[in-house]
């Protein structure tokens, strides 16, 4: 089934957001798992949504998930995604879905 990590976030000093956002990928390369979305316009078709960018990262087992989001090396670089942009960040599991 696997978790998701899902992040919405709205900028506030976008050269910090990019800082970080340049070293996501290094980070993220050493953990089990798969960036899904990652997109900075998406499209509105109910309510109100105040953010600026959604991210859904994928990760085989929750333990995976955890690991990597109180990992020291992602913390580290965490500063400068806190710095330059407001987030909701959850955990959340997949679903079992059988239409039969």
């Amino acid at each position: 089934m696997g978790v998701y990590i899902i992040a919405q976030l709205r900028f506030k000093d976008i050269e910090k957001y990019r800082t970080y956002q340049n070293a996501f990928p290094v980070i993220f390369h050493e953990f089990a798992g798969a960036a899904l979305v990652a997109d900075e316009a998406p499209e509105i078709v109910e309510g109100e949504w105040p953010f600026n960018k959604v991210v859904i990262l994928y990760f085989s087992a929750e333990e995976e998930a955890k690991r990597f989001q109180s990992s020291p090396e992602y913390n580290e670089i965490a500063k400068n995604r806190k710095a330059g942009a407001d987030a909701t960040v959850i955990i959340v599991k997949g679903a079992d879905i059988n239409p039969h």
